[in-house]
């Protein structure tokens, strides 16, 4: 019995000395918590909210991280017909075989149409070659780009235009709370939030948690955010089946 108390005794110290230091942790590094609330709560009210918490409190060299995702890292304008690439994420697999102004013809042996674009052969496992013909500079042209990890790094100025051309109306979720945060000793912020939206595409409704990450700057300005999401969990909600 001796034992178990001495045990219990040295238990119970070690979990309020952790708890001091996480609290001091917290009293020291306050205003960051405070300002990465505030950026999330302004990026998921309005587009107006969002630009000028961006504006204001992102460092000139900061950057936000966007999702990983297994892909060919190059991006095409849905609204245009055809499907020609506007731009290619630096390092993705993509810039190693396409070059910006390629426009699809053939993709694993099917004909591009504006019907079949978002059917055409993308998705897949790691390392799989797809095959495609492109019309370059007016020339056709053969490439095989194989599938791999796509994460886009966007600098402040490119977060901010992106922002611009967005749409203001139905900017963000339908319900929107943080439901708590968290600082490591170096000031390194955790916020956990709760969003509620509905697909636009299908009309069903859903909902997700979020852990977003900031990391600060000696001046106390944003210079790293970065997400983890529940996407496959909001993929299911909507109804897709994951497979491999």
């Amino acid at each position: 019995m001796n034992n178990y108390k001495t045990f219990f005794a040295c238990f119970a110290l070690i979990s309020l000395a952790a708890c001091n230091v996480n609290n001091d942790s917290a009293n020291n590094h306050q205003d960051r918590m405070d300002l990465a609330e505030a950026w999330l709560m302004a990026a998921n009210s309005s587009k107006a909210e969002a630009i000028e918490m961006v504006e204001k409190n992102m460092a000139e060299d900061g950057v936000i991280a966007g999702d990983r995702y297994v892909g060919m890292g190059f991006i095409w304008n849905p609204d245009e017909s055809g499907m020609t690439v506007g731009s290619i994420i630096p390092d993705s697999p993509a810039s190693k075989s396409l070059e910006v102004g390629d426009s699809f013809v053939e993709v694993a042996g099917v004909r591009v149409t504006d019907d079949n674009r978002n059917r055409l052969g993308f998705r897949g496992k790691p390392g799989e070659e797809v095959d495609a013909v492109v019309l370059r500079n007016d020339e056709l042209v053969s490439v095989s780009v194989a599938r791999g990890a796509v994460r886009q790094m966007s600098s402040k100025s490119q977060m901010l235009e992106t922002m611009t051309e967005g749409d203001a109306e139905g900017w963000g979720p339908e319900e929107f709370n943080v439901i708590e945060k968290s600082v490591t000793n170096d000031g390194v912020v955790w916020v956990l939030s709760w969003a509620k939206f509905t697909e636009d595409a299908t009309g069903i409704e859903a909902n997700a948690y979020t852990a977003t990450r900031f990391v600060f700057n000696d001046e106390g300005k944003v210079s790293r955010v970065a997400n983890l999401t529940e996407d496959r969990f909001v993929l299911e909600q909507q109804g897709y089946s994951i497979t491999r």
